[in-house]
Protein backbone atom coordinates (compact mmCIF):
# COMPACT_ATOMS: atom_id res chain seq x y z
CA UNK A 1 0.00 0.00 0.00
CA UNK A 2 2.87 2.63 0.85
CA UNK A 3 4.71 1.38 -2.75
CA UNK A 4 0.85 2.80 -4.40
CA UNK A 5 0.51 5.77 -2.53
CA UNK A 6 4.25 6.82 -2.75
CA UNK A 7 3.57 6.18 -6.75
CA UNK A 8 0.66 8.31 -6.71
CA UNK A 9 2.09 11.05 -4.84
CA UNK A 10 5.42 11.26 -7.02
CA UNK A 11 2.94 11.09 -10.39
CA UNK A 12 0.76 13.50 -9.89
CA UNK A 13 3.82 15.93 -8.68
CA UNK A 14 5.75 15.33 -12.05
CA UNK A 15 1.86 15.95 -13.78
CA UNK A 16 1.32 19.72 -12.33
CA UNK A 17 5.18 20.59 -12.02
CA UNK A 18 6.47 19.66 -15.53
CA UNK A 19 6.07 22.00 -18.34
CA UNK A 20 2.82 20.44 -20.55
CA UNK A 21 4.30 21.69 -23.84
CA UNK A 22 4.01 25.07 -23.83
CA UNK A 23 5.13 26.70 -27.09
CA UNK A 24 6.95 30.39 -26.67
CA UNK A 25 5.18 33.38 -27.49
CA UNK A 26 6.42 35.89 -30.49
CA UNK A 27 7.29 39.50 -30.02
CA UNK A 28 5.69 40.43 -33.50
CA UNK A 29 2.99 38.97 -36.13
CA UNK A 30 5.13 36.46 -38.70
CA UNK A 31 6.60 39.07 -41.12
CA UNK A 32 6.63 36.26 -44.01
CA UNK A 33 2.95 35.48 -43.70
CA UNK A 34 2.03 39.54 -44.27
CA UNK A 35 0.66 40.69 -47.80
CA UNK A 36 -0.95 43.38 -48.68
CA UNK A 37 -4.71 43.77 -49.76
CA UNK A 38 -6.06 46.33 -52.06
CA UNK A 39 -9.57 45.46 -51.68
CA UNK A 40 -9.67 46.91 -48.08
CA UNK A 41 -8.25 50.00 -47.36
CA UNK A 42 -7.88 53.17 -45.23
CA UNK A 43 -8.58 56.65 -45.53
CA UNK A 44 -5.42 58.21 -44.56
CA UNK A 45 -5.26 62.01 -45.56
CA UNK A 46 -7.69 62.31 -48.25
CA UNK A 47 -6.38 58.83 -50.13
CA UNK A 48 -6.80 55.22 -50.26
CA UNK A 49 -3.78 53.25 -48.60
CA UNK A 50 -3.83 49.32 -48.86
CA UNK A 51 -4.06 47.76 -45.54
CA UNK A 52 -1.73 45.26 -44.15
CA UNK A 53 -3.43 41.90 -43.60
CA UNK A 54 -2.51 38.00 -43.22
CA UNK A 55 -4.25 35.12 -43.69
CA UNK A 56 -5.85 33.89 -40.33
CA UNK A 57 -5.54 30.55 -41.35
CA UNK A 58 -2.99 28.16 -43.26
CA UNK A 59 -3.05 24.27 -44.33
CA UNK A 60 -0.25 21.93 -43.63
CA UNK A 61 0.21 18.06 -44.17
CA UNK A 62 0.01 15.41 -41.57
CA UNK A 63 0.36 12.22 -42.86
CA UNK A 64 -0.68 12.58 -46.14
CA UNK A 65 -3.93 14.86 -45.20
CA UNK A 66 -4.40 18.53 -45.21
CA UNK A 67 -5.10 20.41 -41.94
CA UNK A 68 -6.09 23.67 -41.21
CA UNK A 69 -4.22 25.38 -38.20
CA UNK A 70 -4.77 28.81 -37.02
CA UNK A 71 -3.26 31.87 -36.07
CA UNK A 72 -3.32 32.75 -32.45
CA UNK A 73 -4.04 36.43 -31.80
CA UNK A 74 -2.84 36.23 -28.10
CA UNK A 75 0.61 34.36 -28.92
CA UNK A 76 1.19 35.70 -32.19
CA UNK A 77 2.03 32.77 -34.33
CA UNK A 78 0.59 30.27 -35.82
CA UNK A 79 -0.41 27.21 -33.65
CA UNK A 80 1.21 23.44 -34.50
CA UNK A 81 -1.12 20.59 -35.53
CA UNK A 82 -3.23 19.16 -32.40
CA UNK A 83 -2.18 22.75 -30.49
CA UNK A 84 -4.74 24.85 -28.98
CA UNK A 85 -4.52 27.82 -26.40
CA UNK A 86 -5.46 27.51 -22.71
CA UNK A 87 -8.00 30.35 -21.40
CA UNK A 88 -6.99 29.65 -17.93
CA UNK A 89 -3.30 29.30 -18.22
CA UNK A 90 -3.39 32.14 -21.28
CA UNK A 91 -0.91 29.76 -23.31
CA UNK A 92 -1.02 28.19 -26.28
CA UNK A 93 0.06 24.09 -25.74
CA UNK A 94 1.57 21.19 -27.86
CA UNK A 95 -1.02 18.25 -28.13
CA UNK A 96 -3.60 19.87 -25.62
CA UNK A 97 -5.93 17.61 -23.99
CA UNK A 98 -7.48 19.75 -20.97
CA UNK A 99 -7.26 21.92 -18.51
CA UNK A 100 -7.43 19.37 -15.21
CA UNK A 101 -8.23 21.97 -12.36
CA UNK A 102 -7.47 19.20 -9.51
CA UNK A 103 -3.75 19.32 -11.19
CA UNK A 104 -3.86 22.79 -11.66
CA UNK A 105 -1.73 22.54 -14.70
CA UNK A 106 -2.43 21.67 -18.67
CA UNK A 107 -2.24 18.53 -19.77
CA UNK A 108 -0.06 18.30 -23.07
CA UNK A 109 2.09 16.61 -25.04
CA UNK A 110 5.21 16.63 -22.41
CA UNK A 111 3.21 15.87 -19.24
CA UNK A 112 0.09 13.21 -20.74
CA UNK A 113 1.56 9.94 -19.80
CA UNK A 114 2.12 10.96 -16.44
CA UNK A 115 -1.34 12.30 -16.03
CA UNK A 116 -2.52 8.80 -17.16
CA UNK A 117 -0.14 6.73 -14.96
CA UNK A 118 -1.69 9.07 -11.90
CA UNK A 119 -5.09 8.49 -12.82
CA UNK A 120 -4.53 4.67 -13.40
CA UNK A 121 -2.45 4.28 -10.06
CA UNK A 122 -5.12 6.35 -8.29
CA UNK A 123 -7.93 3.53 -9.47
CA UNK A 124 -5.85 0.70 -8.32
CA UNK A 125 -4.96 2.55 -4.84
CA UNK A 126 -9.07 3.28 -4.29
CA UNK A 127 -9.27 -0.53 -5.37
CA UNK A 128 -6.63 -1.97 -3.19
CA UNK A 129 -8.11 0.16 0.06
CA UNK A 130 -11.76 -0.92 -0.71
CA UNK A 131 -10.67 -4.29 -1.04
CA UNK A 132 -8.64 -4.65 1.65
CA UNK A 133 -10.53 -2.75 4.12
CA UNK A 134 -13.80 -4.97 3.20
CA UNK A 135 -11.70 -7.98 4.03
CA UNK A 136 -11.12 -6.59 7.37
CA UNK A 137 -14.80 -6.34 7.99
CA UNK A 138 -14.67 -10.10 7.34
CA UNK A 139 -11.87 -11.10 9.28
CA UNK A 140 -13.41 -9.17 12.18
CA UNK A 141 -17.20 -11.16 11.28
CA UNK A 142 -15.13 -14.28 11.31
CA UNK A 143 -13.54 -13.83 14.49
CA UNK A 144 -16.25 -12.43 16.57
CA UNK A 145 -19.46 -14.88 15.26
CA UNK A 146 -20.89 -11.67 14.67
CA UNK A 147 -23.12 -10.30 12.01
CA UNK A 148 -21.97 -7.36 9.72
CA UNK A 149 -23.45 -4.72 11.55
CA UNK A 150 -21.31 -5.93 14.72
CA UNK A 151 -18.13 -5.71 12.76
CA UNK A 152 -18.82 -2.40 11.59
CA UNK A 153 -19.41 -0.94 14.48
CA UNK A 154 -15.69 -2.23 16.15
CA UNK A 155 -13.83 -0.86 13.10
CA UNK A 156 -15.91 2.18 11.63
CA UNK A 157 -12.71 3.46 9.63
CA UNK A 158 -13.11 0.43 7.78
CA UNK A 159 -16.41 1.73 6.53
CA UNK A 160 -15.27 5.42 5.98
CA UNK A 161 -12.44 4.25 3.85
CA UNK A 162 -14.64 1.68 2.02
CA UNK A 163 -17.56 4.61 1.27
CA UNK A 164 -14.45 6.95 0.49
CA UNK A 165 -12.97 4.77 -2.15
CA UNK A 166 -16.19 3.47 -3.67
CA UNK A 167 -17.14 6.83 -4.11
CA UNK A 168 -13.81 7.81 -5.86
CA UNK A 169 -13.52 5.04 -8.16
CA UNK A 170 -16.32 6.26 -10.29
CA UNK A 171 -14.65 9.24 -10.76
CA UNK A 172 -10.43 8.14 -11.08
CA UNK A 173 -12.52 4.68 -12.69
CA UNK A 174 -14.40 6.45 -15.22
CA UNK A 175 -11.62 8.81 -16.62
CA UNK A 176 -9.39 5.79 -16.73
CA UNK A 177 -11.20 4.30 -18.96
CA UNK A 178 -12.56 7.37 -21.02
CA UNK A 179 -8.29 8.37 -21.45
CA UNK A 180 -7.73 4.34 -22.42
CA UNK A 181 -10.16 4.56 -25.25
CA UNK A 182 -8.70 7.87 -25.92
CA UNK A 183 -5.34 6.66 -26.35
CA UNK A 184 -6.40 3.47 -28.99
CA UNK A 185 -7.84 6.07 -31.07
CA UNK A 186 -5.27 8.68 -30.77
CA UNK A 187 -7.42 11.30 -29.66
CA UNK A 188 -7.45 14.11 -27.39
CA UNK A 189 -9.80 15.25 -25.32
CA UNK A 190 -10.41 18.57 -26.84
CA UNK A 191 -10.51 16.73 -30.09
CA UNK A 192 -12.90 14.36 -28.83
CA UNK A 193 -15.38 16.61 -27.35
CA UNK A 194 -14.93 19.21 -30.54
CA UNK A 195 -14.83 16.98 -33.27
CA UNK A 196 -17.08 14.22 -32.52
CA UNK A 197 -20.32 15.81 -33.88
CA UNK A 198 -18.23 16.48 -37.01
CA UNK A 199 -17.55 13.08 -37.98
CA UNK A 200 -14.02 14.34 -39.59
CA UNK A 201 -11.51 11.58 -40.44
CA UNK A 202 -8.76 10.73 -37.51
CA UNK A 203 -5.54 11.50 -39.20
CA UNK A 204 -3.73 10.62 -36.20
CA UNK A 205 -4.54 7.22 -36.00
CA UNK A 206 -2.52 4.86 -36.61
CA UNK A 207 -3.40 1.72 -35.42
CA UNK A 208 -4.19 0.74 -31.52
CA UNK A 209 -0.60 -0.67 -30.78
CA UNK A 210 1.36 1.80 -32.67
CA UNK A 211 -1.06 4.67 -31.00
CA UNK A 212 -0.13 3.38 -27.40
CA UNK A 213 3.52 3.22 -28.34
CA UNK A 214 3.61 6.67 -29.36
CA UNK A 215 2.04 7.87 -25.71
CA UNK A 216 4.43 5.73 -23.83
CA UNK A 217 7.34 4.65 -26.01
CA UNK A 218 8.38 7.64 -27.38
CA UNK A 219 10.99 9.97 -26.25
CA UNK A 220 9.82 13.11 -24.69
CA UNK A 221 10.55 16.58 -26.17
CA UNK A 222 12.93 18.64 -23.79
CA UNK A 223 10.90 22.00 -22.79
CA UNK A 224 11.06 24.96 -25.92
CA UNK A 225 10.80 27.32 -22.32
CA UNK A 226 13.66 28.54 -20.08
CA UNK A 227 12.22 29.38 -16.96
CA UNK A 228 14.98 29.66 -14.85
CA UNK A 229 16.43 32.42 -17.20
CA UNK A 230 16.56 36.06 -16.50
CA UNK A 231 13.87 38.21 -18.15
CA UNK A 232 15.55 40.40 -20.80
CA UNK A 233 13.99 43.69 -21.71
CA UNK A 234 12.99 44.26 -25.15
CA UNK A 235 15.16 46.99 -26.74
CA UNK A 236 12.87 49.40 -27.63
CA UNK A 237 13.90 51.82 -30.88
CA UNK A 238 13.32 55.04 -29.73
CA UNK A 239 13.46 58.09 -32.86
CA UNK A 240 15.41 60.92 -32.89
CA UNK A 241 14.42 63.68 -31.10
CA UNK A 242 13.02 66.35 -33.87
CA UNK A 243 15.20 69.71 -34.22
CA UNK A 244 12.72 72.45 -34.34
CA UNK A 245 13.97 75.22 -36.29
CA UNK A 246 11.95 78.81 -36.54
CA UNK A 247 11.91 79.86 -39.78
CA UNK A 248 12.23 83.79 -40.71
CA UNK A 249 9.35 86.32 -40.01
CA UNK A 250 9.54 87.62 -42.80
CA UNK A 251 7.94 84.34 -44.51
CA UNK A 252 5.68 84.09 -41.52
CA UNK A 253 3.46 86.99 -43.02
CA UNK A 254 5.98 89.90 -42.56
CA UNK A 255 7.05 91.76 -39.23
CA UNK A 256 4.56 91.29 -35.86
CA UNK A 257 5.18 94.51 -34.58
CA UNK A 258 4.30 96.63 -38.38
CA UNK A 259 0.75 94.59 -37.63
CA UNK A 260 0.66 95.98 -34.10
CA UNK A 261 0.95 99.50 -35.13
CA UNK A 262 -1.34 99.27 -38.26
CA UNK A 263 -4.10 97.56 -35.64
CA UNK A 264 -3.19 101.12 -33.65
CA UNK A 265 -3.36 103.48 -36.03
CA UNK A 266 -6.52 101.77 -36.87
CA UNK A 267 -8.33 102.02 -33.57
CA UNK A 268 -6.97 105.97 -33.40
CA UNK A 269 -9.00 106.50 -36.91
CA UNK A 270 -12.26 105.05 -35.34
CA UNK A 271 -11.60 106.76 -31.97
CA UNK A 272 -11.80 110.47 -34.44
CA UNK A 273 -14.56 109.51 -36.20
CA UNK A 274 -16.42 108.56 -32.80
CA UNK A 275 -15.43 111.99 -31.15
CA UNK A 276 -16.45 113.68 -35.05
CA UNK A 277 -19.98 111.91 -34.43
CA UNK A 278 -20.55 112.81 -30.77
CA UNK A 279 -19.43 116.90 -31.62
CA UNK A 280 -21.54 116.91 -34.34
CA UNK A 281 -24.26 115.39 -32.58
CA UNK A 282 -23.81 118.29 -29.88
CA UNK A 283 -23.28 121.15 -31.94
CA UNK A 284 -27.10 120.42 -33.78
CA UNK A 285 -28.05 120.40 -30.40
CA UNK A 286 -26.90 123.79 -29.57
CA UNK A 287 -28.04 125.05 -32.92
CA UNK A 288 -31.61 124.26 -32.34
CA UNK A 289 -32.03 125.58 -28.86
CA UNK A 290 -29.63 129.05 -29.59
CA UNK A 291 -32.47 129.84 -32.13
CA UNK A 292 -34.33 130.54 -29.09
CA UNK A 293 -31.77 132.56 -26.51
CA UNK A 294 -29.09 134.84 -27.74
CA UNK A 295 -26.49 135.05 -29.42
CA UNK A 296 -23.71 135.07 -26.44
CA UNK A 297 -24.55 131.91 -25.63
CA UNK A 298 -23.71 130.11 -29.13
CA UNK A 299 -20.56 131.95 -29.06
CA UNK A 300 -20.14 130.95 -25.45
CA UNK A 301 -20.85 127.13 -27.21
CA UNK A 302 -18.36 127.78 -29.82
CA UNK A 303 -15.70 128.53 -27.72
CA UNK A 304 -16.71 125.49 -25.29
CA UNK A 305 -16.68 123.16 -28.48
CA UNK A 306 -13.83 124.63 -29.54
CA UNK A 307 -11.96 124.08 -26.45
CA UNK A 308 -13.35 120.47 -26.22
CA UNK A 309 -12.07 119.72 -29.92
CA UNK A 310 -8.53 120.01 -29.00
CA UNK A 311 -8.88 118.61 -25.70
CA UNK A 312 -8.78 114.58 -26.09
CA UNK A 313 -5.28 114.47 -28.11
CA UNK A 314 -4.09 111.17 -28.37
CA UNK A 315 -0.45 110.96 -28.28
CA UNK A 316 1.12 107.74 -30.19
CA UNK A 317 4.55 107.67 -28.12
CA UNK A 318 2.45 107.31 -25.09
CA UNK A 319 -0.05 104.40 -25.98
CA UNK A 320 -0.21 101.62 -23.23
CA UNK A 321 1.55 98.82 -22.90
CA UNK A 322 -1.48 96.32 -23.57
CA UNK A 323 -2.00 97.91 -26.84
CA UNK A 324 1.75 96.91 -27.82
CA UNK A 325 0.93 93.15 -26.74
CA UNK A 326 -2.34 92.42 -27.64
CA UNK A 327 -3.50 95.41 -30.62
CA UNK A 328 -6.86 95.81 -29.87
CA UNK A 329 -9.25 98.38 -31.05
CA UNK A 330 -10.91 99.71 -27.47
CA UNK A 331 -11.18 103.19 -26.37
CA UNK A 332 -9.01 104.07 -23.89
CA UNK A 333 -11.10 105.10 -20.46
CA UNK A 334 -9.60 108.28 -19.74
CA UNK A 335 -10.87 109.38 -23.50
CA UNK A 336 -14.01 108.21 -22.50
CA UNK A 337 -14.30 110.40 -20.17
CA UNK A 338 -12.99 113.56 -21.72
CA UNK A 339 -15.90 113.20 -24.15
CA UNK A 340 -18.41 112.84 -21.92
CA UNK A 341 -17.34 116.05 -19.47
CA UNK A 342 -17.32 117.95 -22.81
CA UNK A 343 -21.10 116.83 -23.65
CA UNK A 344 -21.97 117.82 -20.22
CA UNK A 345 -20.64 121.53 -20.28
CA UNK A 346 -22.17 121.81 -23.77
CA UNK A 347 -25.50 121.08 -22.34
CA UNK A 348 -25.07 123.34 -19.28
CA UNK A 349 -23.69 126.25 -21.91
CA UNK A 350 -26.96 125.60 -23.81
CA UNK A 351 -29.50 125.68 -21.13
CA UNK A 352 -27.94 128.94 -19.94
Amino acid sequence: MHAILSQVLILLFLTSARDPGIIPRNLHPPEEEFRYDSSVSIDIGGRQTPSLQFPRTKEVMVNGHPVRVKYCDTCMLYRPPRCSHCSICNNCVERFDHHCPWVGQCIGLRNYRYFFMFVSSATLLCIYVFSFSAYYIKVLMDDNHGTVWKAMKESPASVVLMAYCFISLWFVGGLTGFHLYLIGTNQTTYENFRYRADNRTNVYHRGCLNNFLEVFCTEVKPSRNNFRALVQEEEVQRPPPRVVTREPEQELGGDPRSKVEDDLDIGEDLLKISQRRNIDEIDEDIRSRGSNGPYNNASEGDSVLGSDRRAPTVRSEERPSSWRRSGSWEIAPDVLANSNVTETRSYVSARQ
